[in-house]
């Protein structure tokens, strides 16, 4: 019997031990998220209305040059501005384009004026297109050192 307590006093002391150990591992703050500079981010302001355009250069780059992808770009914004906006709000392939872009990380912004005249603001939005006023966005783009390709 006493041989008995003994064991279970050690594992006691033991479990008590341990015990605080796991509970520092576990409240141990997750790794903070990589910063990244705006020189490896990129800007690709989409202005054209010919779908080929869009789906053989513009989609095509955007979502190769993806961290998902091949990385080429850690931070990607797609912008849809102008005769872009209605094209995308009506063509199904570019909408579910755009949608695999989403997937892969890429942030989608449209031109909030742009796509009013289009009356196409509505179903950007629906595709989780954050549409506003770009313009002061843009400048900032620039001034802060994001790279910008426009088509």
């Amino acid at each position: 019997m006493k041989r008995m307590i003994g064991i279970v006093g050690l594992i006691l002391m033991a479990a008590v031990t341990v015990s605080p150990l796991m509970a520092q591992e576990t409240a141990q703050p997750a790794p903070e998220a990589k910063e990244v500079r705006p020189e490896d981010k990129l800007v690709v302001v989409w202005t054209s209305g010919d779908r080929d355009v869009a789906l053989k250069m513009v989609f095509m780059y955007t979502y190769n040059a993806s961290a998902s992808r091949f990385g080429w770009w850690d931070d990607i914004t797609l912008v849809v501005w102008g005769p872009s906006a209605k094209l995308l709000s009506e063509d199904k392939e570019l909408q579910e384009y755009i949608a695999k872009m989403k997937e892969a990380g890429i942030t989608l912004e449209a031109c909030k004026a742009c796509a009013d005249m289009y009356e196409a603001s509505g179903k950007l939005t629906e595709l989780g297109i954050d549409v506003k006023y770009m313009g002061d966005v843009l400048t900032n783009y620039v001034k802060e050192g994001r790279h910008v390709l426009t088509f």
